[in-house]
């Protein structure tokens, strides 16, 4: 856990509400014990000011084993010669900050970018899919496969190349392609497919992040892909955070408008991270899989107030230091 995460104190706080939590859910409790449970035994900190509100999905996307002319944008595993490793090795100070990059000759360097992973085909194509699909499926993260037979894999994040996320929303914005109330994902694909590969290509470039994936089994259908807390995200109770801000695990109380539902509030938990998830108060919503949830993915953008649900005791620790 970064330093930075002060709040959420240390494993102690937090083993006697885990415990009590663990015994109503193997109880089968109702939503009504679990809400008492929430109201009895956490106090919630208000977060002050607001932050923008995302959401993300796990696409279905069509694959094939080989390409084709169609099908010629490769899922690619982990290069061999990607490195990662913890700064606070190395720097107090620094614990939880990661760096990506490669060995070369005798220094360590950035890994490459998005252009010259496609070029030089590094990593080991997994299957095959539509460009479009495939960049949107780095976007998310994870994504299930679904071959020509009808059977399915997820292609579960493995690594990226450590280099920063770049919106090609904002940058169509930027070049005046798209309006700022008109840049959904939709409207996004609509505007590549009106132009064809050249286009994509040179677009998808202006991002220099890429994603790496690992097949796995997709195993029950109702249980969402595993978060960077290592859980399985829950759809519309799971948020993407920045971790040198947030611990893992901590309950959030979510005040926001969300598409199709101008008043929604809710509670959700810390599980996942995301390149462009950065700050306090930056959220991602995991709002399922599938083509619906992706067309509510694709629209969701509210600002949101933030009460971290903290255990009493330890609430009640910061409110008398602060």
């Amino acid at each position: 856990m970064s330093e930075r995460v002060t709040y959420a104190g240390a494993a102690g706080d937090w083993r006697g509400v885990c415990a009590e939590a663990v015994r109503l859910h193997q109880s089968a409790t109702t939503a009504a014990a679990a809400r008492n449970f929430f109201e009895r035994a956490f106090t919630p900190l208000a977060l002050s000011g607001t932050g923008q509100l995302t959401a993300y999905y796990e696409p279905l996307v069509e694959v094939r084993s080989r390409p084709d002319e169609e099908f010629s944008m490769a899922i690619r595993a982990r290069p061999g010669d990607l490195l990662t490793g913890d700064l606070g090795q190395f720097i107090a100070g620094l614990e939880g900050q990661r760096i990506v990059g490669r060995a070369s000759a005798d220094t360590f360097e950035p890994y490459r970018p998005r252009e010259e992973i496609e070029r030089y085909d590094l990593g080991v194509p997994l299957a095959w899919g539509r460009p479009v699909d495939i960049f949107f499926l780095q976007v998310q993260g994870s994504g299930r496969l679904v071959y020509p037979d009808g059977s399915q894999a997820r292609a579960a994040f493995a690594a990226h190349n450590g280099l920063p996320y770049v919106s090609i929303g904002r940058v169509l914005i930027n070049r005046g392609a798209l309006s700022p109330h008109n840049a959904s994902k939709d409207d996004i694909e609509a505007w590549l497919n009106a132009r064809g590969p050249q286009a994509w290509t040179e677009l998808f470039n202006e991002n220099p992040r890429y994603v790496f994936f690992q097949l796995q089994p997709l195993g029950d259908s109702s249980v969402g892909p595993a978060g960077a807390q290592g859980a399985p995200l829950t759809p519309m109770a799971s948020v993407a955070v920045d971790p040198a801000y947030h611990a893992w695990g901590v309950p959030i109380f979510l005040d926001a408008a969300i598409y199709g539902d101008p008043d929604w509030s809710g509670l959700v938990v810390a599980q996942d991270a995301g390149g462009a998830i950065q700050g306090p108060l930056r959220g991602d919503l995991f709002v399922g899989w599938g083509d619906e949830a992706g067309f509510r993915a694709g629209r969701q953008n509210a600002q949101a107030r933030w009460f971290v649900l903290l255990p009493n005791a330890l609430a009640a620790r910061i409110v008398r230091t602060s």
